[in-house]
């Protein structure tokens, strides 16, 4: 079993404990770059950012940085952690990581979530009432559009796409997709019956809790004829 270890971080701005320091945001996205280059440095496998439209965490586009991140780096993989998917154009999402894929020659990943926070939903014009229907269906034409370059897609809170060409591809022959939980039963069972990828958000909560979670992750998924390669399980916390 491969086990790898890196850093995932939403950009924070508050003090850290003892100190009254505040960053602004420029300043801490600056950082951020620099970070994900002394981490490629020291060896670490992955490093990974959120996305957030709060005055307290200073990136919305962790695209953005990544991409800054990738030009200086040779080994380390770089990944949302998470991509706000319900709020997002998924087809913008894959030619985004695409271009990262392309300027880091293939160590970009995609980890796709409903987000810690719901800031985004009025911002981008979303009705909460839609929160599971707007992250299946983005959810479906991501992977869709990772699988396939010329897209027929009939959309719901999705545009329609009548055979159109998605450039640029990625490096990778598919991009890396993971999918983000809380730890919720029923978003579980679901990532594993589509043999996607998981990764537990730990906020606060004991890792004990995960467990039995993993092992039903990993039983459905079997059950579901995908082998041990395509159930992936990460945790951050």
């Amino acid at each position: 079993m491969k086990i790898e270890l890196g850093i995932s971080t939403f950009g924070e701005t508050t003090p850290l404990e003892g100190s009254n320091q505040v960053f602004s945001h420029d300043k801490r996205i600056r950082q951020l770059v620099k970070e994900i280059e002394v981490a490629d440095e020291v060896g670490l496998d992955v490093y990974g950012i959120g996305e957030h439209h709060r005055d307290d965490f200073a990136v919305s586009a962790p695209e953005i940085v990544l991409a800054a991140g990738a030009v200086n780096t040779k080994n380390i993989r770089l990944t949302s952690a998470v991509s706000i998917l319900s709020s997002l154009d998924p087809i913008r999402v894959y030619q985004q990581y695409a271009t990262i894929d392309a300027l880091s020659n293939g160590r970009a990943e995609i980890m796709a979530g409903r987000g810690s926070f719901t800031e985004s939903f009025p911002l981008f014009g979303q009705d909460l009432k839609d929160y599971d229907n707007l992250f299946d269906e983005k959810l479906d034409l991501l992977l869709y559009a990772n699988q396939e370059t010329k897209l027929k897609w009939k959309g719901h809170h999705t545009q329609s796409i009548d055979h159109r060409e998605i450039y640029p591809r990625a490096v990778q022959k598919q991009l890396p997709i993971w999918v983000a939980t809380g730890g919720n039963v029923e978003s579980t069972v679901k990532i594993a019956q589509m043999g996607l990828p998981i990764v537990y958000a730990i906020i606060g909560g004991q890792p004990s809790y995960f467990k039995p979670l993993i092992d039903a992750y990993r039983t459905i998924g079997k059950e579901n004829g995908f082998k041990d390669q395509y159930l992936k399980v990460a945790a951050h916390s």
